[in-house]
């Protein structure tokens, strides 16, 4: 008596989001970065070629694209803290605001920091600046992490609610450094490209780039290479915080998001490796804030209220909370979606200013019908994750050809 083998039924993808990734998984290192890099090209080339179904009629895209990188960041910083060690942040525009506020008390004439002519004062004070507002960031959340993190659940959310308001009204109460609600002005930004028809170079606010030039520099204006710089650095925070999630810094992580108590039960030090994740976010967040700074020339304390960190916390939700890309695609929602309707009229008012509401409705949607967000995460082996999947889905020669006879 024969006997065949039959062939386990294959559970049918869910989504657009799993096809994707299955079909992302399956290619080859090599093939991949052949996908890509180009890909990365051609965004790098949107804004200086929008394509009318995107374009943002009410503001130049060059601008939204460089507001979306920010975001895009600080996506990725609070996608470490929220979605991969699993501790719920209601206070990061703190982090934004500490990096902002960095850059604006080192290279501001507003500020006291800096009165006197030096190397505060060169043509690089901004990219000078970055190392140290990452650094003020990181210490920042290495401050807040140590006597809180302790804390769990809601304890921990309503904790760092407070840190959020807390540097909003230090900022707003220290006049004598910060220049209290006036805020910080004139705050430097990168001389690159300086020229008779630049004077302040390619990222000056000034430069509204030439859309009739072939010259695709002299095509690009301020938002255009604000985006572009953005863009860089997403690359290389991405390219980091991947190597962290393969490392045993990662695997701790994803123990101590599915269960603390177990984890630490198994020898995780859950302590160190959440105090990791606040900083590493938190420097991160700040990153971002030199950007803000940098492309505004300005800030106050009015730009760092407690919803822009709902505003964050929206966008690792809808993308995917643990999805380091899934949460860039949320990051592009936010900043895109209110500027792509701010053209469309209700009555006298705008469709985005209602993007609160829009956004609102949009998580209560999601929390019906898809919680796990847009690109849900698909936990894998994080050690050698790829080896372990192909062998997995090598057929085996003759497996089903030898059948009991």
């Amino acid at each position: 008596m024969s006997h065949t083998t039959q062939p386990a039924p294959t559970r049918p993808m869910r989504g657009v989001g799993d096809a994707i990734r299955s079909w992302w998984d399956g290619l080859a290192r090599p093939a991949q970065w052949g996908i890509g890099v180009p890909a990365i090209i051609l965004i790098a080339l949107l804004p200086l070629f929008p394509p009318p179904l995107i374009d943002t009629p009410a503001v130049n895209f060059g601008v939204v694209m460089a507001q979306f990188a920010m975001y895009a960041l600080i996506a990725i910083g609070l996608n470490v803290v929220v979605g991969q060690a699993g501790l719920l942040d209601l206070g990061y525009v703190g982090f934004f605001a500490v990096g902002a506020y960095t850059v604006g008390l080192m290279t501001s004439p507003n500020s006291p920091w800096n009165q006197a002519d030096g190397w505060l004062n060169t043509p690089w004070s901004w990219f000078i600046c970055v190392p140290f507002a990452i650094a003020a960031t990181a210490l920042s959340g290495l401050v807040l992490g140590t006597p809180t993190l302790r804390l769990r659940g809601d304890y921990l959310a309503i904790v760092t609610l407070g840190f959020g308001e807390i540097v909003r009204l230090m900022a707003d109460n220290l006049g004598d450094i910060t220049n209290g609600s006036l805020g910080l002005s004139r705050i430097a930004h990168p001389n690159v490209g300086e020229s008779q028809q630049h004077p302040e170079g390619y990222f000056s606010s000034g430069n509204l780039g030439d859309k009739h030039s072939m010259n695709l520099l002299d095509r690009a204006g301020s938002g255009t290479w604000w985006f572009w710089l953005g863009l860089v650095f997403v690359i290389l925070v991405l390219l980091f915080v991947g190597n962290l999630e393969r490392s045993r810094v990662g695997r701790a992580w994803v123990a101590i998001r599915e269960d603390e108590d177990v984890a630490e039960m198994m020898g995780v030090p859950t302590f160190k490796f959440k105090l990791w994740a606040f900083t590493i976010g938190a420097a991160i967040g700040g990153l971002s804030g030199t950007l803000y700074a940098g492309q505004v020339s300005y800030v106050s304390p009015g730009e760092f209220d407690i919803i822009k960190s709902m505003l964050f916390l929206c966008a690792v939700v809808i993308g995917g909370s643990g999805n380091k890309l899934g949460v860039i695609v949320g990051a592009f929602l936010i900043a895109y979606l209110p500027w792509r309707f701010q053209s469309v009229q209700i009555g006298d008012q705008s469709l985005g200013d209602y993007k609160y509401l829009m956004f609102g409705l949009a998580l209560v949607v999601m929390m019906i019908f898809r919680p796990q967000g847009l690109f849900p995460v698909r936990q894998k082996l994080l050690a050698y994750g790829r080896q372990i999947a192909r062998a997995v889905r090598r057929p085996v020669a003759g497996a089903t050809a030898g059948a009991d006879q």
